[in-house]
């Protein structure tokens, strides 16, 4: 079997993966990912017992127990660039000998939710609420890089939202992927489900205008317009889409459930959400449990 190059996978001196400083055996199956590294001490609050702790850059760890249930909690900073490190290296983590460098046999599957905050773009949905992204609508391009895009995601669904939204030629062209089936079961009961839009940017790719123009103006009206067997696009955030194509590629089950903090349609948000969050934060991590 083919070795891969310390260039291509880069090793640590202490035998962990070069971003995340998480050695092979300090990874668990559950994964939870998070924008803000400052989260992540929040949710390892409710472990039982923690074994392993690490901190690189906006790469912050920690791996224990919720419920007699191995987990690993992690911060990804923002945005889809990052989660192209995040899903290689934790993939590398579960399916690399880092003696050999070579692929194993016996892969391993992971089971990753991100958590997050977002913001609300259909009229009849409240700050507050909880949305599960049951397809994930790419528009920063990362999934383009990699061969074979289309066998994860919709065809069918990104044809029909170009023609819907007269997509413009000079933007990344965008990728429609769904989640794991079994998450958006589990979390059926306790949140609103449907598209999600992750953008490559906070203002501009989110149709926010504090000083420039956009390109398209009235992007935001054609979002909320598009629906396609039943599902409605329902939010933006910026994370999700690289978790959800990255994961089918490589044989994991992901999801993104996101707190919606502001609302496009009515222009308002609330900055004060923590509470929400831990909420949204606890009953993750017993779906999780389960």
């Amino acid at each position: 079997m083919e070795k891969i190059g310390a260039s291509e996978l880069i090793i640590n001196s202490d035998g962990s993966v070069f971003h995340l400083h998480i050695r092979p055996e300090h990874l668990a199956d559950k994964v939870i990912l998070v924008g803000d590294p400052d989260r992540v001490d929040m949710i390892a609050g409710y472990f039982s017992e923690k074994e392993s702790s690490s901190f690189s850059r906006e790469f912050h760890s920690v791996t224990g127990k919720y419920k007699g249930t191995r987990m690993t909690v992690l911060s990804t900073g923002i945005g889809c660039d990052n989660i192209d490190i995040v899903m290689t290296e934790l993939d590398a983590l579960a399916n690399v000998d880092f003696t050999t460098r070579e692929i194993r046999e016996q892969k391993r599957s992971l089971t990753v939710l991100r958590i997050g905050t977002c913001g609300i773009i259909q009229p009849d949905i409240p700050i507050g609420s909880y949305i599960f992204s049951k397809v994930s609508v790419g528009f920063d391009g990362l999934l383009n890089w990699y061969g074979d895009r289309d066998q994860v995601a919709d065809m069918a669904m990104e044809e029909a939202f170009l023609n819907h939204v007269d997509w413009n030629r000079y933007l990344p062209v965008p990728y429609f992927v769904r989640a794991s089936d079994r998450l958006a079961s589990l979390f059926a009961d306790c949140t609103v489900q449907g598209m999600t839009v992750s953008a490559p940017g906070f203002y501009g790719p989110q149709c926010r205008v504090v000083r420039l123009p956009i390109v398209m103006p009235d992007l935001l009206d054609r979002l909320e317009s598009f629906s396609y067997q039943g599902l409605r696009i329902l939010n933006f955030e910026m994370e999700g889409s690289a978790i959800a194509s990255l994961a089918r590629k490589l044989g994991h089950e992901a999801a993104t459930v996101c707190l919606g903090i502001a609302q496009r349609y009515a222009k308002d948000a609330d900055a004060d959400y923590k509470p929400l969050m831990r909420r949204l934060v606890e009953l993750s991590l017993d779906k999780l449990a389960e």
